[in-house]
């Protein structure tokens, strides 16, 4: 990746904070008016002679994320809300693992490294945000992990409380000390969806100069390339919603769509291999190689393939954020169970009577997703309403909604 000029070696951070107590702050987003009150506040408890070092992870992230470029053009914007001789803005080359609690500690380590003497942790920190209907992790389980840790860390945790805006006194204030007065926020998702339908947004949430940034980012967000990856076990559903999908964003969005189902793919891309691991993985890299292609002219790539290992499908990925596009992993999480049930095509029957040998789900492992970013069932969900729920999740997520509508009207 090309760095923008503000980075900076281990070394030459360690050089710029020498002298003063430093104060890292870790983010993968652009700086609103909660973060600017959080780190402010967190750098006035270590007196006035610290410094803020605006440590941005501009790595890949999460789908729907803004790209780094426009990131750090929003990092510039905001210095100038801090005191200029105590904020040095360096970005930092680190892909986001959204791992919560282990993530903390591990940026932790990072900061230490790079001469920080402290490192401010909020709420949530890295958290991978919900799962099966709930939280993933308790909103502070990052503090409580890296406060266990915190004798052997070598850096000082600072640990701060959830901030809201208050209208009564015109500013954020920790929620906590509310006092029952009207607080107001602003979810990543409400965001998303208001600047891709253009709708304002509070002054009290962000700093007007950050806005006009987002603004432009997102206007030409619509334009950017996409990959949606279904895997699943066969008879999961996954290339009939893939299918459903395809007709739908053919509709309603200006990207052009190219579907690549795994059994079309396996009789032109990839005739003549087998399937063993080495040629399972291979079938993927082909697939992902071309959507990757699909991504890099602007077009959306919705692509049904069992994918059964992890690896492949990482390598997938990395092929699609390498050439400029979004990757969306949805998992079609319907129970073998059931898969073998449907059996449209009779494929377990013929693998269960040793017909068929090395069938992802009987004699082959299918290595599920860990965290995918979508995960849907399809047990239960009549087509229609999987797609609904689909939609809902990929507007959500900010990937869909620049274009307008995208989803079908209820009955």
């Amino acid at each position: 990746m090309d760095f923008p000029p503000e980075y900076r070696a281990p070394a030459q951070v360690r050089t710029a904070l020498a002298g003063a107590p430093a104060l890292a702050f870790q983010t993968r987003n652009p700086l609103h008016n909660a973060h600017i009150a959080i780190t402010r506040a967190a750098l006035e408890r270590l007196g006035s002679q610290a410094r803020l070092l605006l440590h941005p992870a501009i790595g890949p992230t999460r789908p729907g994320d803004v790209e780094a470029s426009w990131r750090m053009r929003a990092y510039r914007a905001v210095l100038d809300h801090y005191p200029r001789d105590r904020v040095l803005l360096s970005p930092l080359p680190l892909a986001m693992r959204m791992a919560g609690p282990r993530e903390a500690l591990w940026h932790a380590l990072i900061r230490r490294n790079f001469g920080a003497s402290h490192f401010l942790i909020g709420r949530g920190h890295a958290d991978p945000g919900h799962w099966d209907g709930g939280l993933f992790y308790p909103p502070f389980a990052a503090q409580e992990w890296v406060a266990a840790h915190r004798e052997e860390l070598g850096i000082e945790p600072v640990f701060m409380p959830e901030y809201a805006y208050s209208r009564a006194r015109q500013s954020y204030v920790p929620a906590a000390e509310a006092n029952g007065e009207r607080l107001e926020g602003i979810s990543g998702s409400e965001l998303r969806r208001r600047l891709a339908a253009n709708e304002d947004i509070p002054s009290w949430f962000s700093p007007p100069e950050v806005i006009r940034i987002l603004r432009q980012a997102y206007r030409g967000a619509d334009r950017r390339g996409l990959v949606l990856w279904f895997t699943g076990l066969s008879a999961s559903g996954k290339s009939t919603l893939a299918g459903m999908l395809a007709r739908q964003l053919e509709i309603h969005d200006e990207r052009a769509v190219t579907l690549l189902d795994g059994d079309v793919v396996r009789r032109f891309l990839s005739k003549g291999l087998g399937f063993g691991r080495e040629d399972r993985d291979e079938n993927i890299r082909r697939i992902g190689f071309v959507a990757s292609l699909v991504a890099r002219h602007g077009g959306i790539a919705i692509v049904a393939a069992i994918s059964p290992y992890r690896d492949a499908r990482a390598e997938a990925r990395r092929l699609v954020e390498e050439a400029g596009g979004a990757f969306v992993e949805i998992h079609v999480a319907t129970p073998l169970s059931v898969c073998a049930a449907r059996d449209p095509k009779g494929l377990y029957a013929r693998a269960l009577a040793g017909e068929i040998a090395s069938f992802t789900g009987v004699d082959d492992p299918y290595e599920a997703p860990e965290h995918p970013d979508i995960a849907i069932d399809t047990s239960h969900l009549p087509g229609q309403a999987a797609l609904r729920l689909l939609l809902d999740k990929l507007t959500d997520l900010g990937i869909l909604g620049q274009g307008g509508d995208h989803r079908e009207p209820g009955p």
